[in-house]
């Protein structure tokens, strides 16, 4: 039967069902219990309540056979012409795969076995005009499934326990830092400028105002504002927007943590990723070592630690303090051909580094270190090299997840460094200073850590998710008008 029909036989039923006196989409149903319990203390002949969606129905002489799920488990309903009045059971037949019902009845065990609820009494708490994916054999469609996440959901249980995971790994992520005395802060989404971190930002106008917004890149100056203010220890679990690609690693719309503690460095900030992240392995998988991709990822601490300063000048023969055009003579007699930007900065050559790097092949948490100062404006140096900044990076499976600095208290040379990154930064044309921030700085921001954690691709890892869309619930997708297909993005 095509669709078009089945809704039609089913709108059909609706109809039926009003004529009856019967409303198809119910009302409060309270007192119902969770399927898992049920199951777990099952004792024949009691009474129980449940509601929950049919996800099967068979049809035995003067009997039917229903499976009926709810976000905990699956259970069989039994549902026999002398148990129910002969309008009930005659209403039962209208009862299609999809509708959510409530039911109450007594717990037993069939001749084969199968435990199983006898219904006594029902009502239809809402009927499905839509047919469940391949006869409920689960929704394989990969476009289908993201753009309707409702059907996707209902069809496949792996799909919700990822989501049931995310869900308690973030609970998981504010209990470790509530415990250590970090207060949980909200700062705005929508901002006067696009700051804190490169990128391109989705702009907007406010009426009211008569003024240009943007939405949030990133939090991070709005929590240093806090530091200045004398909230010591403070995170935020922040949706951020860049205006840019999407692949199965990025999405326009995307969760980060940040974290700020007050007297701390980078180096406090290693420690608290290996123990947060490895508990969370931990807790989430129930072990430190982790099935990702068909690889095993180790979470044990200590993580390693490789400088990137190193690995750029035993690759490229590249120093910190090259400029533009001399990285860029390096970079190309590795390459073995010519190679353009379109404007010659050294930000620009050392992309071309990055993507070189092999990144892809870490596989067990790698703090990246020694990060050239000239790429982190925000950060301060080490005291050892001024081209050099107390920075990491941690790369897990190819994939970075976290991002940490000893941040830049001093507000003279925060200006001359976020100068300098205009003048170098040609990706985003984001061409504004933050004066507000500075004038912050001016009343003292106290020596701090600062911490940065992808939370989608934190979540991919520990989820065994390929896709940062199989763990976003709704993710951003091309309109279907559009000619080209809303394919899985590639890096």
């Amino acid at each position: 039967m095509e669709i078009d029909e089945i809704k039609n036989v089913r709108l059909e039923k609706i109809d039926g069902l009003k004529g009856k006196g019967v409303n198809p989409y119910g009302h409060r149903f309270p007192g119902a219990m969770a399927v898992v319990d049920i199951l777990s203390d099952f004792v024949e002949e009691k009474e129980v309540v449940v509601a929950g969606r049919i996800t099967a129905n068979r049809k035995h002489g003067k009997v039917y056979f229903m499976d009926l799920q709810d976000k905990s488990g699956k259970i069989q309903l039994f549902i026999k012409a002398n148990n129910l009045s002969e309008e009930q059971f005659e209403i039962v037949k209208q009862i299609d795969i999809g509708d959510i019902v409530g039911i109450k009845g007594h717990l037993f065990v069939t001749k084969t076995g199968q435990q199983s609820v006898r219904v006594l009494d029902y009502v239809i708490l809402s009927k499905s005009l839509q047919c469940l994916p391949e006869k409920w054999h689960g929704l394989k469609d990969v476009e289908i499934r993201y753009r309707q996440r409702y059907v996707d959901l209902i069809a496949n249980q792996e799909v919700r326990d990822v989501f049931i995971k995310r869900s308690r790994i973030v609970k998981l992520i504010r209990e470790f830092l509530d415990s250590r005395g970090f207060l949980e802060v909200e700062t705005p989404i929508l901002q006067p400028l696009a700051g804190g971190a490169r990128g391109k930002p989705f702009a907007s106008k406010h009426n009211a105002y008569d003024m240009d917004v943007f939405l949030r890149i990133a939090p991070e100056l709005y929590l240093k504002r806090l530091l200045v203010g004398g909230l010591e220890r403070v995170y935020e679990m922040n949706r951020n927007f860049r205006n840019e690609g999407v692949s199965t690693r990025h999405n326009p719309e995307f969760t980060m943590l940040e974290v700020y503690q007050a007297y701390a460095n980078y180096e406090d900030m290693m420690q608290l990723t290996e123990n947060l992240v490895s508990h969370l392995a931990l807790e989430i998988t129930g072990s430190s070592k982790v099935a990702y991709q068909g690889k095993e990822i180790d979470f044990s601490t200590p993580w390693e630690r490789r400088s990137f300063a190193k690995i750029v000048k035993d690759k490229f023969d590249i120093d910190p303090g090259d400029d533009a055009a001399v990285m860029m003579e390096k970079v190309q007699k590795v390459k073995g051909h010519s190679l353009k930007v379109d404007k010659m900065t050294k930000s620009a050559v050392m992309n071309i580094v990055e993507d070189m790097l092999e990144e892809d092949a870490i596989v067990n948490p790698v703090f990246l270190t020694d990060y050239f100062t000239f790429l982190c404006p925000l950060a301060k140096t080490s005291p050892d090299n001024p081209l050099i900044s107390q920075r990491f990076e941690v790369f897990v499976s190819g994939m970075e997840i976290a991002n940490a600095y000893t941040e830049l208290n001093d507000p003279q040379e925060q200006r001359k460094r976020l100068v300098e990154d205009l003048e170098d930064d040609v990706e985003t044309g984001n061409r504004c200073i933050d004066e507000d921030f500075l004038n912050a700085l001016e009343y003292g921001m106290p020596p701090a850590g600062g911490l940065g954690v992808g939370i989608d691709r934190l979540v991919m890892v520990l989820t065994n998710a390929a896709s940062i869309r199989d763990v976003i619930l709704f993710p951003l997708m091309r309109p279907i008008a559009s000619k080209k297909q809303d394919e899985e993005p590639k890096e």
